[in-house]
């Protein structure tokens, strides 16, 4: 019981100069509109705490303040129905769709072609730089080219914003994997080979085992930024939803309250999203017999 409480006073007094820090900017940044609103109105001799509670609560501030946030993810998340479009709940369940089918598919992908350059040195020499270099083209750039390539074939819907997640997120796995796979060192090597093991018993009973810490870090990597290709890919495909449409309609509208709700929405889906990797991981360690990383 100590231990926790322990731990919890840092992550409060964090947490508390964050709010201070961010109270104080929000000050700063809306203060020179309040000031033109209550020359507008004739307004004079504001209370401090009158001046304090108008700028915090502008309608559109430059810099919204942290309960404004609260309360606007409250009321479109729970106090709106789900099915509803402006629910928070149902745009990322949208998100999400596309980041968990991303995922998977960059994870498939990522293990495939690591088996393939750990086991064949002409790819590893052929792919890896380019694999590499698929990682500096902008991501900006290709998302809009993809999405509007594949609706003009007529593939829209879950798949186009999936691909964008799985183009992000097979990175981390593929480079996370080849060097898991090939972390066993020469002595444990020679001994697999004085068992007379084959090829597949190596890899199964040495490389892989070797390799999982390797496969789930990379992975919660690959899970943040497969949401981060979401939301990219959303924004050039507002007809399907989505948190980047609330996002991109906020910024049309000039809605900065929506924009950083839709953010901590998008913050907290990857906080979940990165917990369930590393439950994952402690389970699968656990069956393995090994202690998690």
């Amino acid at each position: 019981m100590q231990r926790t409480g322990g731990n919890a006073i840092p992550v409060l007094i964090v947490l508390a100069v964050l709010l201070i820090v961010w109270y104080g900017a929000a000050t700063l940044m809306n203060a020179p509109w309040q000031s033109i609103l209550y020359e507008r109105a004739g307004t004079t001799d504001v209370p401090l705490l009158q001046y304090l509670a108008d700028v915090w609560s502008q309608a559109k501030p430059i810099l919204p303040a942290p309960h404004q946030v609260v309360q606007e993810v409250w009321t479109n998340s729970v106090l709106q129905e789900v099915t509803s479009k402006r629910s928070f709940v149902y745009h990322a369940s949208i998100t999400l769709s596309a980041t968990v089918a991303g995922f998977i598919l960059g994870t498939v992908l990522g293990l495939g072609l690591a088996v393939l350059i750990l086991h064949n040195e002409a790819m590893n020499r052929s792919l890896m730089p380019w694999i590499i270099a698929s990682q500096t083209i902008p991501i900006l750039a290709i998302a809009p080219m993809l999405v509007v390539g594949l609706n003009a074939v007529g593939v829209t819907g879950l798949f186009p914003k999936a691909l964008i997640s799985t183009y992000l997120s097979f990175f981390p796995v593929v480079v996370g994997m080849v060097k898991g796979l090939r972390s066993p060192d020469q002595m444990q090597l020679d001994l697999m080979h004085t068992y007379n093991a084959s090829r597949f018993e190596v890899f199964t009973k040495l490389r892989w085992p070797a390799a999982m810490p390797f496969l789930f870090a990379s992975m919660k990597v690959g899970i943040a930024i497969a949401l981060i290709g979401a939301l990219v890919a959303e924004l050039t495909n507002t007809a399907a939803g989505g948190l980047g449409v609330r996002l991109l309609t906020g910024s049309y509208n000039g809605q900065t309250i929506t924009i950083w709700g839709v953010l901590f929405v998008a913050a907290t889906l990857a906080a979940v999203l990165v917990i369930a990797v590393g439950l994952a991981e402690k389970l699968v360690m656990r069956k393995m017999g090994q202690a998690p990383a």
